[in-house]
């Protein structure tokens, strides 16, 4: 099944960009970074490692090693690039095995965000990739979009998110703040909802509980 035959018959309407939590009604928003004081190595170190340590803790309770997804990747064209070829670099770092990218699709799409585009001038590069879970190193992947407004290397600017087919979930980091979990039915991450709990942002608290309630 291609990924655009998924999204209509599991998220019918589902508009693949962020805020990716207010573009479906079942879903769950993760605060990954807590409150720090600037300007301490050590706290520096302390917050982004608890960023790192809920990104692939919720990762890993979403996707079993076995289990099919879709990676997609939105790249931003500006036109101001010559080629975006290149892009599947992002994928590459992160495969076992070179011949997983084989399966890499790549489509050029309207540009995400509308009404930033008014002259229409740009698009958005669309990559997707399906394997399965153990294809991917899926830490340092995870890290990278976690360190892309930190100043920290390696860094994914771009937008990656996790489709579990079989799950039926939707799992995207949007950067060390925080993190989106869509689904088709509350039951299918209920058990992520009450074990996570802590970490839900209080700001859409409210709303999430709602959802399960």
């Amino acid at each position: 099944m291609l990924l655009n035959d998924y999204l209509d018959k599991k998220f019918p309407n589902l508009k693949l960009s962020p805020p990716l939590f207010y573009n479906w009604e079942i879903g769950i928003r993760f605060e990954l970074g807590t409150e720090m004081e600037s300007g301490n190595d050590d706290e520096d170190r302390s917050y982004i490692q608890g960023v790192y340590t809920r990104a692939i803790t919720l990762f890993k309770s979403l996707h079993s090693q076995g289990e099919e997804i879709y990676i997609v990747v939105d790249v931003n064209d500006f036109g101001d690039q010559r080629s975006f070829k290149h892009k599947a670099g992002v994928f590459s770092k992160y495969v076992h095995e070179k011949f997983v990218l084989y399966a890499l699709k790549h489509a050029e799409i309207p540009y995400v965000f509308p009404e930033e585009n008014e002259e229409g001038k740009y698009k958005t590069h669309r990559f997707i990739l399906k394997c399965i879970t153990s294809d991917m190193k899926y830490i340092p992947l995870l890290k990278a979009i976690c360190n892309q407004d930190l100043g920290i290397q390696p860094s994914i600017i771009h937008r990656v998110y996790f489709l579990n087919i079989k799950r039926e979930t939707i799992f995207h980091v949007y950067d060390d703040r925080g993190c989106d979990l869509l689904a088709t039915t509350p039951d299918s991450i209920r058990e992520i909802y009450n074990k996570y709990n802590d970490w839900i942002l209080d700001y859409d608290r409210d709303q999430i509980n709602k959802v399960f309630k």
